[in-house]
């Protein structure tokens, strides 16, 4: 298979898995019509879920035109990205966006993850410490 497959491996398919994400969310990067969540896996590859509500995109169509395009922007970027399962949250007005402003914002959601590590956990990790002073 090419490099850029997107394989079942590569999917988040249980609803425990999204559960994990959503409850051990340990970076988010996000948009005004889409939010990305992430956290870290023992794969040695990272994952995609999507969760596009049809309350926020109505038609099906347009549903799954976001995740064609979602999919393919992560085909080319999940050999960069470290070993972290991903969900890809759709906020209302993303089916009115056309197909390259869709790629252009989940590329630059991508490329903000891609961060050097370090930098993405003194920015972007949450923490159950309290902030001193407090």
């Amino acid at each position: 298979m090419s490099e850029t497959s997107f394989l079942r491996s590569a999917r988040l398919l249980k609803p425990a898995e999204f559960k994990r994400v959503f409850d051990n969310t340990e970076w988010r990067s996000s948009s005004p019509q889409l939010l990305l969540l992430a956290t870290a896996n023992e794969q040695n590859q990272a994952r995609l879920g999507f969760v596009l509500a049809k309350k926020q995109i109505k038609r099906a169509v347009d549903r799954n035109r976001v995740k064609r395009i979602i999919r393919e922007s992560f085909r080319h970027h999940q050999q960069q990205l470290d070993a972290l399962d991903f969900v890809v949250l759709g906020r209302s007005g993303l089916a009115e966006l056309d197909n390259q402003q869709i790629r252009a914002m989940i590329d630059a959601l991508w490329f903000r993850l891609k961060r050097p590590s370090n930098d993405r956990q003194a920015n972007g990790r949450r923490s159950n410490r309290r902030p001193s002073g407090r």
